[in-house]
């Protein structure tokens, strides 16, 4: 079998499918690793997405990209840590605490945790302990909401 669709191909197939089902595509990827090509796809709802409906999207979605060279597809939910790429991801993170990680040491260190307060032509503002820190989106590897799980909660006490 010829295959030889382009990722970017089957991203802009997998957001109109994800669309059509009241879902949103977060992200595709195709890594290579040492069992294989994987195929991922990210999805997400309001509310949260279930198993059920990541099945349902996994089997609308994998005869579409079956010309895709791929070895798995999987199709998961992205997680409240996922990283922020879109303006929408930055958007629905003000206020929350980050993690913002550089590609170079900025002032001796490479990893920051604030509170996101706006991003705004490419440059990402945080507050760490009162004190403003500004990075420009290039400069960071990565930048994620910090999750904490309180075990009490999770105990339902």
């Amino acid at each position: 079998m010829n295959k030889s669709m382009p990722v970017g191909k089957a991203r802009e197939i997998a957001a109109k499918a994800a669309d059509e089902l009241g879902y949103e595509l977060v992200d595709v990827e195709l890594v290579k690793e040492p069992a294989g090509k994987f195929l991922r796809f990210y999805v997400e709802k309001g509310e949260g997405v279930t198993l059920d409906e990541l099945e349902v999207f996994h089997r609308k979605i994998l005869p579409m990209v079956e010309n895709v060279d791929y070895d798995y597809m999987e199709v998961s939910s992205p997680g409240l840590d996922r990283p922020l790429k879109t303006d929408r991801d930055f958007e629905q993170a003000v206020d929350l605490t980050v993690e913002v990680h550089t590609y170079k040491p900025v002032n001796g260190s490479k990893r920051f945790v604030g509170v996101l307060e706006k991003y705004e032509n490419g440059i990402i503002t945080i507050d760490i302990n009162g004190e403003k820190a500004r990075f420009d989106k290039k400069t960071v590897s990565l930048i994620k909401p910090v999750v904490d799980i309180n075990e009490q909660e999770l105990q339902g006490e």
